[in-house]
């Protein structure tokens, strides 16, 4: 089967990843290479981590760690391989420059630095409404039982 780029169905993105709802923060994928990934999430009064009409940062982060999942999921569609669980390791840093509105469309870039038995080095950045609101570098760690 082939997809093409960009995939805006958000059932079939939450396909490639472990989160169920409502626990889903990706629900667009917008370019893909073995070291890059854009992502996209469009928040809305129901989604977790929302609260006084603003995305929260917990739900920033998570929406990030769901970037990489994506990355990871979409490489093993593309082999035919059933995606790992996967979790976040180590958070070096996290910064946020500013919440975003619920409904605005947060946009993120992955870049994998190392990938090295199943842990994956990544810098991340987001944006929303043509603005930077935060950056982060973390370690996603495979389940070894799911790889």
């Amino acid at each position: 089967m082939e997809i093409k780029l960009p995939i805006f169905d958000a059932a079939f993105v939450e396909t490639l990843i472990p989160q169920k709802k409502p626990f889903v923060m990706v629900d667009a994928l917008i370019s893909f290479s073995e070291r890059e990934l854009e992502s996209a999430f469009t928040p809305d009064e129901t989604a977790i981590f929302c609260e006084n009409g603003y995305f929260q940062s917990a739900g920033i982060l998570e929406h990030q760690a769901q970037s990489v999942a994506l990355h990871t999921g979409y490489k093993c569609f593309l082999r035919n391989e059933i995606p790992p669980v996967g979790y976040i390791g180590a958070v070096k840093s996290f910064e946020v420059f500013e919440l975003p509105k619920i409904s605005e469309k947060l946009q993120t870039k992955i870049q994998i630095l190392e990938e090295l038995m199943g842990v994956t080095l990544v810098e991340i950045s987001t944006t929303a409404a043509g603005k930077d609101i935060a950056k982060s570098v973390m370690k996603t760690v495979l389940n070894s039982s799911s790889t």
